[in-house]
């Protein structure tokens, strides 16, 4: 069997950068599952695993703007510590889902002084080159269910945390 529209494909993964500073990795079973053909991984991504068959390994480069986009410093902004509410501490690292007038965004704490708090929505590797070293360690029909639903069940469906290049607004995640 190939990897083709509505399979769903099993890779292990080790991502780097283009300095090849290690990134993250995923290990056969480590929830690097996906739908193929349903936007759940990078186009670019998707693109070159089309036809491969288990076992098959691959080197996949993706510039920033294939990957999670580039930095957009309009993302960036301040805004008073107040707006925290509820929150017994606001710290630098932390996430929150943040109303923004492009709707829903996960923002991530930079820095906190004073009585106020810089946010970033860019995502975590926006701006980076990515380099994939891959293998397909399973393909198989997707359920009719996972096709319905869009992403492959018994894998975490947007990767955010979990294998980068699905979700959190970078565009290769489709939820």
């Amino acid at each position: 069997m190939v990897i083709a529209k509505d399979r769903v494909v099993g890779i292990s993964y080790t991502l780097k950068d283009d300095k090849d500073k290690f990134i993250d990795a995923a290990g056969e079973g480590d929830f690097s599952d996906y739908l193929h053909g349903h936007g759940n991984i990078f186009p670019g991504l998707e693109r070159a695993l089309e036809g491969k068959k288990i076992g098959d390994r691959l080197t996949v480069s993706l510039s920033a703007a294939e990957a999670c986009g580039e930095r957009d410093e309009k993302l960036v902004s301040r805004i008073p510590l107040d707006r925290f509410e509820g929150v017994e501490s606001v710290e630098p690292g932390m996430r929150f889902e943040a109303q923004t007038p492009a709707g829903y965004r996960v923002v991530r704490v930079t820095a906190v002084e004073g009585n106020s708090v810089t946010i970033d929505a860019n995502h975590p590797l926006a701006g980076m080159n990515l380099c994939f070293d891959l293998t397909v360690t399973s393909i198989r029909e997707a359920l009719p269910e996972e096709l319905s639903h869009g992403h492959a069940h018994g894998a975490h469906p947007c990767g955010e945390g979990h294998g980068h290049g699905h979700c959190d607004g970078c565009g290769g995640c489709s939820g």
